[in-house]
């Protein structure tokens, strides 16, 4: 059974959250609904980090408030992925808190960061072996693959996930068993997924829900014996649209419909230029090319599309170095020359195809589909070796391209989480 509810048009209250969230945690009178198995529990709860939008702070406080007292440990982990650490004061901000009443009210309340890249952090659990891969992938990839999860998760008696659903360039939509894999996940396994999402494309897969990547890791959390909970929400610039608490991929499928509802924007027609404004929740291009996969869908062949970020200077503050040596190129640019990137991570290269976008590789001529610029505050040297376009960030005036879709040209402020789809796909 689901607790809690969405809206197409309004927005939960804080008073609903708090509702909805003690009606799980407790249950209802006169044995009417019994409340999570928590007492005396070791409880952690996995979060997204700053990249996305979401109350965190809210639910912070919220299970915080019912649970302290409850349970006999409540920490958090930030679901990072391969994004960078979080520090204190980061932290703090995420969780709408100062130091002060962290301190005096969550003192006891653990808030890590997860470390894909220190193996001693990380614990195997299982592998993937190549048949059952082959079978899962519908025949894109057959290799076995080690299950790796950050070891904390078993000094724990009972998971809850606490994040958004949007959908995803890897995944279809994100959220549910995600905040696991990859999000608490180690390096073979996160970079598995995200070049199989790449092998899909992020054209055919994002806000699809039932993916080939979703089942993979649905498969994979069937290895993780522990009971979860998830509290999946849907969140827009508004406010909370949705709260979803139950069973982990029930919760997540309910939080996916309405997400499908509110996340996608359907067009009668392609653009030939687009501007996406890029939030300051993004720092570098890596989580900023979630620009791109949000609107490459609606720009017609041989159009723009404008990342407008001049906050950005850095590629990607993990994997940069890499990303310097390989450029960014379609997926068929790496598919016909595998052999020239033997030891390059899958998730490195699949960030490449899925910012550069479809397109075709030829008697060594790569042709894109469409231009990408980088509007940003990183230099035009940078951008020109690794093959994507350069505008100065001085030089655009936002105001000269709103309403002005009739030619062709459209402006997406804070773009990234909302998709875009043509009319003639949904038909």
């Amino acid at each position: 059974m689901i607790i809690g509810r969405g809206h197409t048009e309004g927005i939960l209250s804080d008073t609903e959250v708090a509702r909805f969230c003690k009606r799980a945690v407790a249950g209802l009178p006169a044995g009417r609904q019994a409340g999570l198995p928590l007492q005396g529990k070791r409880v952690l709860a996995l979060i997204p980090d700053s990249t996305r939008t979401a109350p965190v702070g809210l639910m912070f406080r919220t299970l915080c408030d019912l649970l302290l007292g409850r349970v006999s440990r409540l920490d958090f982990l930030i679901a990072l992925g391969t994004h960078m650490p979080m520090d204190e004061g980061k932290i703090l901000r995420l969780i709408r808190m100062t130091a002060d009443e962290r301190a005096e009210r969550y003192g006891s309340v653990g808030i890590f960061n997860h470390a894909w890249d220190d193996p001693g952090a990380l614990k195997t659990i299982g592998t993937l072996s190549a048949a059952e891969m082959d079978r899962l992938t519908e025949g894109r990839y057959a290799r076995d693959v080690p299950v790796e999860l950050n070891a904390m998760l078993f000094d724990y008696d009972h998971l809850l996930i606490v994040g958004p659903t949007f959908p995803h360039e890897v995944a279809g939509f994100s959220g549910g068993h995600k905040y696991l894999f990859p999000g608490v996940a180690g390096p073979e396994i996160i970079h598995f997924f995200h070049w199989l999402g790449a092998l899909v494309t992020n054209w055919k897969i994002n806000g699809v829900k039932d993916t080939v990547v979703r089942r993979v890791i649905d498969r994979a959390v069937e290895l993780v014996d522990l009971p979860i909970t998830n509290f999946d929400m849907v969140v827009t610039r508004r406010g909370l649209k949705g709260l979803f608490i139950g069973d982990a991929k029930e919760a997540f499928s309910a939080a996916a419909d309405l997400s499908a509802q509110v996340h996608v924007r359907y067009v009668d027609r392609p653009f030939r230029r687009v501007l996406g404004i890029a939030p300051e929740m993004y720092d570098d291009l890596w989580t900023a090319g979630k620009v791109m996969y949000k609107l490459e869908p609606v720009i017609e062949d041989g159009g723009e599309l404008v990342i407008f970020a001049p906050h950005i200077t850095e590629v990607s503050y993990t994997h940069g170095h890499i990303l310097d040596k390989i450029g960014y190129h379609c997926l068929d640019y790496f598919r016909e020359q595998m052999e020239k990137f033997q030891g390059v991570p899958g998730g490195v290269m699949a960030h490449s195809t899925h910012v550069k976008g479809l397109g075709t590789y030829c008697d060594g001529v790569e042709q894109p589909r469409i231009r990408v610029t980088l509007a940003t505050g990183i230099p035009r040297e940078r951008c020109e070796a690794i093959c994507l376009g350069y505008m100065d960030p001085r030089d655009i005036r936002a105001a000269e391209w709103i309403g002005r879709e009739k030619q062709g040209i459209l402006l997406v402020d804070h773009a990234g989480e909302t998709l875009y789809r043509l009319k003639s796909e949904k038909e």
